[in-house]
C-alpha cells in the first residue's frame, strides 16, 4: 500500500509565524486556494480510504481531496492530531525567543529533548507513539492508496520512523502547506520514499520560505 501524506493549508497562524499545535484554527484565503490547486492534482486518483486529523485545518483540506477524488471513506484519526505546543500555543517565534531562549534554542538544536512548557504540551516521543501507532494501523487495513492529511510536527515524526532515522533529524525535513509525499509500505519490506515535499501543483518548485512558527 501506499500513503500519499499531506500537510493541510496554510493558516493565518502560519502566516503570522505563530506556534500551531492543538488550536482549532482554519484556513486563511490563500490556504483555501492551496487546498483546491492539491485537490484538482489529486481528482480522480483511486484512494481507498482518506484520514484525517480532526482539527479543521486538516480536515478541510481532506474534504476538498474527497470531493474531488470521488473517495467517500472518509475517516478522522485524534491521533493525526498536531503535537501540543503547550504554553507556546497561539504565541509568536520572538515572543518565544523572549521568554524561553534556552528552550527555543534547544528545540531547534535537539528537538528530541524537548517537551512543550506547560499543561498538556508534549515531547516529539509522545507524537511519534501515537502517530506511528495510528499509521501502522492503516497501513495493516488496506491495500491500495491511502490519502493521510495531519501536520506538521506529526509528519516530520513519521518521516523519521519511515527512514529509521532518529528523532534529532526532524529539523532535516521541510514540509509546506499541502505539499505531498508519498510512502510505499509493504509488508515485511522497509518503508519507500517515493516523492516527499512536493508543492509544485501551488507554485513553489524550488522556493520554500521557511516559516517562523514551528
Amino acid at each position: 500500500m501506499r500513503f500519499f501524506v499531506i500537510r493541510h493549508g496554510e493558516t493565518v497562524w502560519n502566516a503570522e509565524g505563530r506556534f500551531q499545535g492543538q488550536k482549532d484554527t482554519e484556513l486563511n484565503a490563500n490556504g483555501v486556494r492551496q487546498a483546491e490547486l492539491l485537490a484538482n492534482r489529486l481528482a480522480g486518483h483511486k484512494f481507498e480510504a482518506i484520514v484525517t486529523s480532526p482539527l479543521a485545518r486538516a480536515a478541510v483540506t481532506a474534504r476538498k481531496i474527497s470531493d474531488s477524488s470521488g473517495c467517500r471513506n472518509f475517516i478522522i484519526e485524534e491521533r493525526l492530531t498536531e503535537i501540543n505546543h503547550g504554553d507556546w500555543e497561539g504565541r509568536l517565534a520572538d515572543e518565544i525567543a523572549e521568554k524561553w531562549p534556552e528552550l527555543l534554542r534547544t528545540w531547534h538544536t535537539k528537538p528530541e529533548a524537548v517537551k512543550m512548557p506547560g499543561d498538556g504540551g508534549e515531547s516529539l516521543e509522545d507524537v511519534r507513539r501515537r502517530a506511528v501507532d495510528a499509521a501502522c494501523a492503516i497501513a495493516k487495513q488496506h491495500a491500495g492508496d491511502v490519502l493521510l492529511v495531519s501536520h506538521d510536527a506529526v509528519i516530520k515524526v513519521l518521516l523519521c520512523s519511515w527512514l529509521d532515522a532518529p528523532l534529532s533529524s526532524f529539523w532535516r525535513f521541510q514540509i509546506p502547506n499541502c505539499s505531498i509525499t508519498v510512502v510505499e509500505a509493504v509488508s515485511g519490506k522497509e518503508p519507500r520514499m517515493l516523492l516527499m515535499g512536493d508543492a509544485s501543483h501551488i507554485g513553489s518548485h524550488f522556493d520554500r520560505p521557511e516559516q517562523k512558527g514551528l
